[in-house]
């Protein structure tokens, strides 16, 4: 399950609080380019921002709507206890795997976060990806702490923020870590951008936002690399820099990737839970140019 092409979708919101039917739309262009993984209440599925019902309601629809396609469920909170009771939601839901982000407003210890995985992974038989995402969460694992926490039950997957930019420096990262961690325990790479470099490095997994909206662009560099065909890998990548840039120029993939699902019509108009918010009239301009340039429909 945590191999190939795990495929982020957005949480979209409408005026009347989730848009479940843009949800259930978003599913569907997952299921039917038969992704490897989907994984509801990620960053781009804006956790963070949504009330306990309504991670629920994402939660069961995802399930009810993945077909055979196995879901993973982002379980992140401030509280342990909290995080329990996602766990134990997502666990009779019928997922299956959780995505666990260190969240906090206290900046926290490495013996907090061990604390964290440790209750965790002793509540449930659900495997676990640990969510390393600094950018968000504010956390820097260490490939000492990543050791100690693989070791724990039910751990089945590190996904780590992008890799060096030259290739032997990539492999050579991921070999690192995963010198230290069960063979069973795979190593997904995040943030676009870095897909083939991380999959050419030897990573598992590509733990993916485009993938959420763009399905077919993303397998094509997943499959690549999967095949040994690293050189194809990369051109398809380097291919979609025009969209990277983009991410770079609004603070991250997620006020893109909104805009882009509102320009397809797949959801509503100022589908981000507030603050945030999509793009404005010049940014979806841009937008719109690269998506035709691109060919993303």
């Amino acid at each position: 399950m945590f191999t190939g092409l795990s495929a982020f979708p957005l949480s979209p919101l409408g005026r009347d609080g989730l848009d479940e039917a843009a949800f259930i739309r978003l599913m569907e262009r997952l299921v039917s380019a038969e992704v490897d993984s989907i994984c509801a209440l990620g960053s781009t599925g804006n956790y963070a921002y949504l009330q306990a019902d309504q991670r629920a309601r994402i939660t069961r629809l995802a399930v009810e709507h993945a077909q055979h396609i196995p879901v993973i469920v982002g379980v992140g909170a401030l509280t342990t206890d909290a995080v329990l009771s996602y766990v134990e939601y997502a666990q009779a839901a019928g997922a299956k795997g959780l995505l666990l982000p260190p969240m906090s407003y206290q900046p926290l210890r490495d013996d907090e976060v061990f604390a964290l995985y440790e209750t965790v992974t002793r509540a449930t038989d659900i495997p676990l990806c640990v969510y390393d995402n600094p950018t968000t969460t504010g956390f820097e694992f260490s490939d000492t702490l990543h050791a100690e926490i693989a070791r724990l039950p039910n751990i089945g997957s590190i996904k780590i923020p992008g890799v060096p930019d030259d290739p032997t420096e990539a492999a050579a990262r991921v070999e690192r870590l995963r010198a230290r961690i069960p063979a069973h325990v795979t190593v997904g790479v995040s943030g676009d951008a870095f897909a083939a470099r991380g999959l050419n490095a030897g990573c598992d997994a590509w733990y993916s936002v485009i993938g959420g909206l763009f399905p077919e662009p993303a397998l094509a560099i997943t499959r690549a690399a999967q095949a040994g065909q690293s050189d194809t890998a990369t051109r398809l990548c380097d291919a979609l820099t025009p969209l990277w840039n983009l991410y770079k120029e609004h603070g991250g993939s997620l006020r893109v990737i909104a805009s882009a699902a509102e320009q397809l019509g797949l959801a509503g108009p100022d589908c981000l839970p507030r603050p945030l918010q999509t793009l404005d009239k010049a940014g979806r301009r841009s937008l719109n140019d690269v998506m035709d340039t691109l060919g993303l429909r």
